[in-house]
């Protein structure tokens, strides 16, 4: 009883952690939604792809599909919470994994490299210097945010990886129990066979005199 309680807990926490993660998705997604509806009304926007450039609005696309791919993730590991299968956990760990190293990256890019922004394509929609100019005006609650972000991103990676755990080892209790044979006697006789009366029978073969007068005395033989 206390196992499955204690995965029902880390379940509930990471199903929490997951919707933490869905919030942040869904606000770069509105985020860039927001920016792309802007451009249009403005006439700014311009999709002519080009093998030879990146479209003019890479920015916001990139938005895009950052909280595409969050979101993602995100549903992931509420189906992987929800069912507490091994191989969701499995899959939504990997995923997670690969999120965290590429922002780690990217984090790393922006901060020991001070010339970044030449190695990006041009935005012609401004949206990257104006971003970037608010959250330099704003740094110290981004800084904040930023945290919060990786340590909720690390929690529901460890959680993952402890319920992975969890239900690997309840596999090898399970698959330990069959390993003996158990033999079970039925409490009730399944032929049914019918139930015969005992009766006294002497070394001779002949029944005994009680069970003969029983007898007369049930058919009335006794009576002349």
């Amino acid at each position: 009883m206390r196992p499955s309680l204690c995965r029902s807990c880390l379940a509930s926490l990471l199903k929490l952690l997951v919707f933490l993660q869905t919030f942040v998705g869904v606000s770069v997604l509105v985020y860039s939604a927001w920016i792309l509806s802007y451009l249009k009304r403005h006439g700014d926007i311009d999709f002519d792809f080009d093998l030879d450039k990146v479209p003019a609005p890479w920015f916001v696309c990139a938005l895009m599909g950052f909280g595409i791919l969050v979101c993602l993730i995100a549903f992931t590991g509420h189906v992987a919470a929800e069912v507490i299968s091994g191989c969701c956990l499995c899959f939504y760990a990997v995923l997670t994994t690969i999120l965290v190293l590429l922002e780690a990256a990217l984090v790393a890019d922006v901060v020991f490299n001070k010339h970044w922004e030449d190695d990006l394509p041009h935005d012609s929609t401004g949206e990257l210097k104006r971003l970037r100019a608010f959250i330099e005006d704003n740094i110290d609650i981004f800084k904040w945010v930023g945290i919060t972000v990786v340590v909720v991103q690390a929690l529901s990676l460890l959680l993952s990886v402890v319920l992975r755990a969890m239900v690997s080892k309840r596999r090898l209790d399970y698959d330990s129990d069959d390993d003996f044979l158990v033999i079970r006697r039925p409490l009730i006789n399944p032929e049914g066979g019918p139930t015969y009366v005992a009766t006294a029978v002497d070394s001779t073969g002949h029944h005994s005199d009680f069970w003969s007068s029983r007898m007369r005395q049930k058919y009335g033989l006794n009576q002349n």
